[in-house]
């Protein structure tokens, strides 16, 4: 055997062992004021880099070392807006080669610094530079592989099962009240979170559909709703970690059943009252997944119907101290989310939710 071979066996061990020594994320059932609808999110901020993003980080590092892409001493290079960063330099740190994460100027301070934490570097890229092209051009530059997330999220994961998220979630909610839940509710960085838990349903055959969620500022939702893969936004996401200029090749709108824009402020108003409902912090994209479940589950309320909805908590909200939190923050970017966190509140209490968002519905659904 080369040693080629034996370093590659080496590091695929060490990353399935990390594996083996976690625990599956904890699925939390919220309490409410109102009965009949049950909500559940999976806490995905527990994983040892502290983000959903260590799960796929973990797959496309498996991905790149079977397909011989990953070498002993080759670096590392991906674009990331901040979290799919941080898990990436874990993996990378654990099997001995170097990390470099091409990230936006605006990422949050604690991204950079746990980036830095597990030996990883960083290239920043000022607003209206490619983080693709500058991620591709750094890779060159270095001899390395660019991982790139956004091409490879959707393939890198088994979506038949083999630990994906969606076989975790039905796993924990077989004994629940309500098992198949209506409907689950993600948001859409790369597009390989929703591809997973869209091909799971359909290969489980269960009536689960998928809530696929976008930011204000994203090119996922405007092509949903137009069937293009052409459309583009300009302005980047103020969402750290979901939102994209374009569609991405990870994307698959084919297997979400309906589509939902939701504005910064309610997305951040909902991610501060799930903060205060739950005693600790939450991130954005959390908050962007949690305003949709308010509005799908009051919907169900005022139907009458009964049953479960599941989302993620992504991150946990230390990571936004100096953003999502800071009030010169919010007030700099023009951002007031007091009446959507005041919504989002008397959702919990009642199960009234006083907005409603932008949709959009696959014909097939």
């Amino acid at each position: 055997m080369t040693d080629d071979r034996q370093w590659a066996n080496r590091a695929v061990a060490l990353i399935e062992a990390d594996q083996r020594r976690s625990a599956d994320t904890h699925l939390l059932r919220l309490e409410t004021g109102f009965a009949g609808v049950d909500i559940y999110l999976k806490d995905e901020s527990t994983h040892p880099t502290g983000s959903l993003k260590h799960r796929l980080a973990r797959s496309l590092f498996l991905y790149a070392l079977v397909n011989r892409k990953i070498r002993e001493g080759v670096p590392v290079v991906e674009a990331s807006s901040g979290s799919t960063a941080v898990s990436e330099a874990y993996f990378a740190r654990m099997i001995g080669v170097p990390f470099y994460a091409v990230v936006p100027e605006a990422t949050s301070a604690e991204k950079i610094a746990a980036i830095g934490h597990y030996g990883g570097r960083c290239h920043f890229v000022a607003p209206g530079v490619s983080l693709y092209e500058a991620a591709a051009r750094l890779a060159q530059e270095l001899g390395g592989h660019y991982i790139d997330q956004f091409t490879h999220a959707e393939r890198a994961t088994d979506w038949r099962g083999n630990n994906n998220i969606a076989e975790s979630i039905f796993d924990q909610l077989a004994r629940e009240e309500h098992p198949v839940p209506r409907w689950i509710v993600m948001s859409a960085g790369t597009g390989g979170t929703t591809a997973t838990i869209g091909r799971y349903i359909r290969y489980k055959r269960l009536e689960t559909r998928l809530l696929g969620v976008d930011p204000e500022f994203s090119a996922f939702f405007e092509s949903y709703r137009t069937g293009s893969r052409a459309v583009t936004c300009e302005r980047p996401s103020r969402i750290e970690g979901i939102g994209r200029p374009r569609v991405e090749p990870s994307f698959i709108p084919e297997i979400i059943d309906e589509m939902v824009r939701v504005p910064d402020e309610a997305a951040l108003g909902a991610m501060r009252a799930l903060s205060a409902h739950l005693g600790r912090g939450v991130g954005g994209s959390t908050g962007s997944n949690f305003a949709a479940l308010c509005w799908k589950a009051a919907a169900m309320i005022r139907r009458g119907e009964r049953g479960s909805l599941v989302s993620l908590i992504c991150d946990p909200g230390e990571r936004y101290s100096r953003t999502y939190y800071a009030e010169d923050w919010l007030a700099a970017c023009g951002l007031d989310c007091r009446k959507a966190e005041d919504e989002v509140a008397a959702f919990l209490a009642t199960g009234r939710f006083a907005r409603e968002f932008e949709a959009a519905a696959s014909p097939a659904a």
